[in-house]
């Protein structure tokens, strides 16, 4: 507990936000979100936006991976099968606060099955299970040209409330962050009550959980489906964002992406946000600076284009060495050395 802050009962102890101080800083961070726009650019918009849809897909991945310890490698999947459910129903006519949800319904519902061989194998047997599962996902994404538009891909209408079309980054950023706002307090209330503890219980010793009395059965697959929810309404928000879908967008590196967003950010509701933030920004950073380069030394641009994949096995490594539990422990012994201070060595 924090020098200073007291609590009269459990209830207040328990709170999200547990101090005034906790508080205020989610109001701060809140208004700056909501004034981001006005002083954004068209870049900087266009790059939260899609930072937005990775920590959604982030979220979902890391209740599968993170707190349950199922791997998935399906994950960009889930998003297609959200993806192409909303465009789909979007065309019909249906309004987007249904469609987006269906996605993530659907996608949820493909996440049991592709999760069921979860029952009987774990690890690397798993991870080939989910793979193949990708494979079969994007086969259906290329073929089913009536549905998905095959290569060539498909549109999606525009996103419309009660008349209110979100045409822009600038409405789009709202959408998509009123969506990660409840995306990660559901995360947040999950990870405290029985079913996240159920996730932990059964990721640590999935045996001695059992034993105690947690299903097995119910545990992984409901974490199959609330990952795969997540990365279908993040698949929804990212068709909304483009407008044009084709299935190129959801490749094995993709997925790959997700699980090092995790493995660098933690496995928190603020390691998804930083996990995303870092799979985003490393790989613009590196194409920024490439470009940079191109006028002055092309040979050496050409060389740094391919690098982000390598940036990220290495920081992947190193972390795994050095920091498992990734860039929201360290900003938890930042943050509780400046609360200790100056008591702290």
């Amino acid at each position: 507990m924090r020098t200073g802050v007291f609590h009269e009962s459990h209830r207040s102890e328990e709170q999200l936000w547990d101090s005034p101080a906790a508080r205020r800083t989610v109001a701060v961070f809140i208004v700056a979100l909501l004034a981001l726009p006005f002083y954004g650019g068209d870049y900087v918009l266009a790059m939260a936006c899609i930072v937005g849809i990775h920590i959604i897909a982030t979220l979902g991945l890391n209740i599968t991976t993170g707190s349950t310890g199922q791997i998935s490698l399906a994950h960009a999947a889930f998003l297609g099968v959200g993806c192409y459910t909303v465009a789909w129903f979007a065309k019909l006519g249906v309004p987007f606060y249904f469609a987006l949800p269906l996605g993530g319904l659907l996608a949820a519902a493909i996440g049991i099955l592709v999760g069921l061989p979860s029952l009987r194998v774990k690890g690397i047997y798993l991870a080939i299970a989910t793979l193949a599962a990708h494979f079969i996902l994007t086969f259906v994404f290329r073929e089913w040209e009536p549905v998905t538009g095959g290569v060539p891909g498909t549109s999606i209408p525009r996103a419309n409330l009660f008349g209110f079309e979100f045409i822009g980054d600038h409405r789009n950023f709202y959408l998509i962050y009123a969506c990660v706002l409840i995306a990660a307090l559901a995360t947040r209330n999950l990870q405290r009550c029985y079913i996240g503890r159920a996730f932990i219980a059964v990721r640590d010793r999935d045996i001695s959980a059992e034993i105690l009395g947690v299903s097995l059965l119910h545990t992984k697959l409901l974490a199959f489906a609330l990952g795969a929810f997540y990365a279908g309404v993040a698949g929804g928000l990212l068709g909304y964002f483009y407008g044009n879908i084709t299935p190129e967008y959801f490749t094995i590196t993709l997925s790959i992406y997700y699980l090092a967003a995790i493995i660098v950010g933690g496995a928190t509701v603020l390691g998804s946000v930083l996990g995303a933030m870092f799979m985003t920004f490393v790989p613009e950073v590196l194409r920024l600076v490439a470009h940079s380069l191109a006028q002055w030394a092309p040979g050496v641009a050409g060389l740094l284009l391919p690098m982000g994949q390598v940036v990220f096995g290495l920081l992947i490594i190193v972390f795994l060495i050095f920091e498992p539990h990734g860039l929201s422990a360290m900003w938890t012994r930042v943050r509780r050395t400046f609360h200790l201070w100056p008591f702290t060595t």
